[in-house]
């Protein structure tokens, strides 16, 4: 049992100020945001399904009182133009490649110790074999409220779940193919893009896509959460019931909802926060925008790809060097209480070899 709890544990793994004159002179860019025009591409002029982002200079990153350190400070960046898909990528979506590829998933495959050991502190012995089992991490919620401070207690590593099956054996996507795919890995995202003839977006470019031409709203829609009372994204909401709690009484498990059921952005791109959280094609690292914004001068900061390596102190438990992707966007389990990742600036860094429950992709394509 200590075999599986140490591999339940592993897989969830996951300023500097701008000179006065520059910052001042960036945020004027917020004070009149040009509603962009939404340009869809239709298989003739543009790739079906996907949305043009002009590119152009905005803000990354956020100084606002609901940022996380690791997404501060706001600093100038600019990006080129480039297509993106107006929706996750979904379960009918990945089920075509599968049937044309036979590609299997990593949570269909045996767990790789060496891609498990860099996760864990120096010298964790090897587990068992019997433990190694296909699988991946669900969330499985608790009974009743819990102090947050232990994610594990909410998650649970279940073998024989996928991308198929995305809580286990005794689940199925029937009658959702038109929800995201989730129990991806990074792997499997990036084989998906290769077929496809796509790619991931950069942290930057999925920012900017994100913001839709607002610069610097909390919100991918704007500054009130709930604009007239509205919902704008799939998210928990702890008014109907308390985080992670996911008894009868309180209606059960949360999940994904179909792609396209709030509103395209001003680019017209669907859920680019909320439902799944998103894997992109950087590195992470905590201070990254602190580093950008360092370096960057009064300038903006050119496509930035990214660090060449992950650096993230803030994990107990796992080495500060160990291998994290970024995934952006949040989720259906981000609340108020515990996890306000439904923001365009929001940030993380997860463990590009463990799927979950809650993570998806979406593609981008370049102009050429």
């Amino acid at each position: 049992m200590a075999s599986i709890e140490m591999r339940r544990r592993w897989l969830l793994g996951g300023g500097v100020a701008l000179a006065a004159a520059g910052i001042t002179g960036w945020r004027a860019l917020r004070s009149a945001p040009a509603r962009p025009a939404v340009v869809l591409g239709d298989g003739v002029n543009g790739p079906q399904g996907m949305a043009w982002v002009p590119g152009g200079t905005f803000l990354m990153g956020s100084d606002h009182p609901l940022a996380q350190p690791n997404e501060r400070p706001a600093h100038p960046v600019r990006v080129q133009g480039f297509w993106m898909d107006t929706a996750h990528v979904t379960n009918d979506q990945f089920a075509a490649f599968v049937r044309e590829t036979g590609y299997i998933t990593t949570a269909e495959r045996r767990p790789d110790w060496d891609t498990i050991r860099v996760q864990l502190p120096p010298g964790t012995p090897r587990p068992p074999d019997a433990v190694l089992v296909p699988g991946a991490m669900v969330f499985v919620g608790t009974s009743a409220p819990v102090r947050l401070d232990d994610y594990a207690q909410w998650w649970r590593y279940v073998p024989g779940a996928d991308w198929r099956h995305p809580q286990g054996p005794g689940s199925s996507i029937g009658g959702k193919g038109d929800h995201p795919v989730v129990q991806v890995s990074h792997e499997d995202a990036l084989a998906y893009a290769r077929w496809a003839g796509k790619r991931l977006p950069t942290e930057a470019e999925w920012e900017f896509a994100a913001r839709g031409g607002l610069e610097q709203a909390t919100y991918a829609w704007g500054d009130e959460v709930r604009p007239g009372g509205e919902l704008q994204a799939n998210y928990w909401d702890t008014r109907s019931r308390p985080f992670p709690v996911v008894s009868a009484q309180t209606g059960g498990a949360a999940g994904t909802l179909p792609v396209k059921t709030f509103p395209a952005n001003g680019y017209g791109l669907h859920d680019m926060t909320g439902n799944a959280w998103q894997w992109v094609a950087d590195w992470y690292r905590a201070d990254q925008f602190a580093r950008e914004s360092a370096g960057g001068g009064r300038g903006p900061v050119e496509n930035p790809p990214g660090p060449a390596r992950s650096f993230d102190p803030d994990e107990p438990g796992v080495p500060a060097d160990a291998p994290k992707r970024v995934i952006r966007g949040g989720s259906f389990l981000c609340n108020e209480d515990y996890c306000l990742s439904y923001r365009p600036s929001a940030r993380r860094g997860s463990d590009p070899h463990s799927p979950m429950s809650h993570v998806g992709f979406r593609l981008v394509r370049d102009s050429g």
